[in-house]
């Protein structure tokens, strides 16, 4: 792939799934030597393949891939055998949560194959369309799972002592998942209608094409920025800020002291992970939206950031759906025992080694 495609897909936020406006005016120089979107032809930048990198983030979404997997399933079986399965409004959330994370991390070879190619798609434009609208859709409804969770467990917290405070049926949670579902599948319309296999340079590449220009795709990362990371972002830190501090007005005998320290490090752990996770993405995104709107100009750093940076913070907000299985379920003490009793029957040795090393750390 020559210089010309890197600055372009520089310019339109490249990295699997990020959207990319193929017009042939990309940007032009202002009267003060500034650059802002016109001319491809006027800045000359030499193409950097990378290999190193473009190898090693392809090698990280295999095992996420991996990890998601083996996580997100193990979830599913301690949810679903019938003797361990519970209806609570937590476990509902917590099965569509594994689901839709291991629907994303199913996506992962595929980018990794993109990645390790030099972003040259090579499994044609209905896969292009298929992937690149599950991809966006499970990260939307992963964010809206856990942004639910967070507010179911402060209502299970809270409903113990006040009687106004009801935590959500198993039916209307489920009418909850439903609607969220469909939120998600609202949010990924625009990359399900623009997705498409485009030629820039001799490259065939899976992206998004909006026919208004970069304007349209400006908009686009604006709402998956407010949608997807900050409201989220709020409603998770003020469900759990309420929680704590519930927890600290009780008058707490020694056993609940420490239940509030070790639900006080789960939180920190929770929100954490999805901020340490998304914000780096999110954050260089917001950048690229004011480049694209002209409210501030591109510039070297900029192609620096979005070549070389932009990547691995990709890498980072993918870790966050091997992650979540980990922290939702499989850390919890009771579901690590019911894990146990479903799998007894496949290797005892085994599961007692890793049971009993990880109930040291509980």
């Amino acid at each position: 792939m020559d210089g010309q495609s890197i600055v372009e897909r520089a310019i339109g936020c490249l990295t699997m799934g990020d959207p990319y406006n193929s017009s042939s005016r990309v940007f032009n120089r202002t009267p003060q030597g500034h650059v802002t979107f016109g001319n491809l032809e006027d800045i000359d930048v030499t193409a950097d393949r990378s290999p190193v990198l473009r190898i090693m983030i392809s090698v990280v979404y295999i095992l996420v891939c991996a990890i998601g997997l083996v996580g997100n399933s193990l979830v599913l079986l301690i949810m679903r055998v019938k003797n361990c399965k519970q209806t609570t409004a937590i476990n509902v959330f917590i099965i569509n949560l594994a689901v839709t994370d291991l629907q994303f991390v199913l996506t992962l070879p595929f980018w990794a194959v993109d990645t390790a190619l030099d972003f040259s798609w090579p499994f044609g434009d209905a896969m292009c369309k298929i992937i690149l609208s599950v991809t966006v859709m499970n990260m939307y409804a992963s964010v809206f799972f856990l942004t639910a969770l967070s507010i179911t467990r402060y209502c299970s917290v809270a409903s113990a002592t006040k009687n106004r405070v009801r935590v959500p049926t198993s039916s209307s949670v489920k009418w909850v998942c439903a609607f969220l579902w469909l939120v998600a599948t609202v949010a990924t319309a625009p990359t399900s209608i623009f997705s498409t296999v485009t030629k820039v340079a001799g490259e065939k590449l899976c992206l998004l094409k909006f026919p208004a220009g970069h304007y349209w795709l400006a908009f686009y990362h604006l709402q998956k920025i407010l949608v997807g990371f900050v409201l989220p972002m709020m409603i998770i830190s003020v469900s759990y800020l309420l929680l704590l501090r519930f927890l600290r007005k009780r008058n707490l005998n020694n056993d609940h002291s420490k239940r509030r320290i070790h639900v006080t490090k789960s939180i920190t752990v929770v929100v954490l992970s999805f901020f340490l996770c998304w914000m780096p993405n999110h954050a260089i995104t917001f950048w690229g939206v004011l480049v694209k709107l002209n409210v501030i100009h591109w510039d070297e750093a900029y192609y620096i950031v979005h070549t070389y940076v932009f990547p691995v913070t990709v890498c980072f907000a993918h870790t966050n759906s091997c992650l979540n299985p980990f922290i939702y379920c499989l850390t919890r003490r009771a579901l690590r025992k019911k894990l146990k009793n479903c799998l007894s029957n496949t290797s005892p040795w085994l599961l007692n080694r890793s049971f009993q090393k990880s109930g040291r750390h509980a």
